[in-house]
């Protein structure tokens, strides 16, 4: 049954998309809702949808109940949310994000690269090969600017083994991004080099100084990019880099010491390790249902929702090592908590 229409606040002013504000609206004026029925009422993509939800969910203003497809997303109350969106953040306009990015598209003067410098990737699927293309050439130094305040699990899967492979070659990385809304994942990777800024010109990303990448669209990413090779335009964009990088601050982030006792760090090893939670029981002489009731106790200690984030704050604390990524552990997320 479909809940009584009541006011809903604009979220957009704080810094949400206009979908996120939709989906909030939608699930505060109907009721819960899965993300299948928010498409189709909503008339608005699935992959969108997902998006403004993992926005909503960042930030304290929607919640999902359940597991799978069928999960229930639910809105918080509105007043709650308002409040803590302010205290959070001041006011912003998304619009001043696309504002910033065509200022810098603007300055680099596109219609006078040079003929096949300058060409557009139309997918995010075509960027994500693009970029592991790139990425797996270079050998000097990675710069980037991120200025996305969420980092979902999923995006984080498929950057890690990029970031870590070209760590393990040696090469730099440099990082900018903005305070995580969260504070739940952790920047970079052991190896790179991470600053945070409180505003942001546009995303980026240099291979060796000699390609650079700008999402076609700022508020849309699933537009895709740009893909830049004209050495003037490069080296503008890398000097526009040096100053962001300049201006930021270095980040800091203390890790609290975690200490598990001898079940916890046998159960948490093994399936970081790739281990099935039955394959677990089996080797360390236990039940399934002491395994994911241990798992769910330290869960509730450290004040997490779910395994990926388990698996994130006992990584940071040195208190196992992290999988690598791509791993069936690494793989986990909260639809199996």
């Amino acid at each position: 049954m479909r809940a009584t229409p009541t006011a809903v606040p604009s979220l957009g002013r704080w810094g949400l998309s206009a979908h996120a504000d939709l989906v909030f609206r939608a699930l505060t004026l109907d009721g819960p809702s899965t993300s299948g029925w928010l498409a189709r009422h909503l008339d608005v993509a699935a992959a969108r949808i997902d998006r403004a939800l993992d926005e909503l969910a960042a930030c304290g203003a929607a919640a999902p109940g359940g597991t799978g497809p069928q999960r229930l997303w639910t809105a918080g109350p509105p007043a709650e949310v308002i409040d803590r969106l302010r205290r959070r953040r001041e006011p912003i306009l998304v619009a001043e994000q696309a504002r910033r990015h065509l200022g810098t598209v603007t300055d680099l003067r596109l219609e006078r690269l040079l003929p096949g410098a300058v060409r557009r990737l139309p997918s995010r699927s075509l960027v994500r090969d693009r970029i592991a293309e790139l990425a797996g050439r270079e050998r000097h130094e990675h710069l980037a600017i991120n200025t996305e305040d969420v980092i979902t699990a999923d995006a984080k899967a498929v950057a890690d083994p990029l970031d870590r492979a070209l760590i393990a070659r040696g090469v730099r990385m440099r990082s900018v991004g903005l305070p995580a809304r969260d504070g739940s994942v952790a920047p970079a990777p052991p190896g790179a080099e991470f600053r945070i800024a409180q505003s942001l010109p546009i995303k980026l990303m240099i291979f060796d100084r000699r390609v650079a990448l700008i999402p076609a669209d700022p508020l849309e990413l699933s537009a895709g990019a740009v893909e830049i090779a004209d050495p003037e335009a490069v080296a503008q964009l890398v000097g526009l880099y040096d100053r962001v990088w300049s201006a930021a601050e270095s980040y800091r982030r203390e890790v609290p010491t975690i200490e598990l006792n001898t079940r916890e760090r046998a159960v948490v090893t093994m399936l970081a390790a790739g281990a099935t939670e039955e394959a677990a029981a089996v080797r360390l002489g236990l039940s399934r249902r002491t395994v994911v009731t241990t798992l769910r106790v330290l869960m509730d200690r450290l004040g997490v929702e779910n395994r990926f984030q388990l698996a994130l704050i006992l990584g940071a604390a040195h208190a196992i090592p992290l999988p690598p990524a791509g791993t069936p552990a690494a793989n986990r997320t909260e639809e199996e908590s």
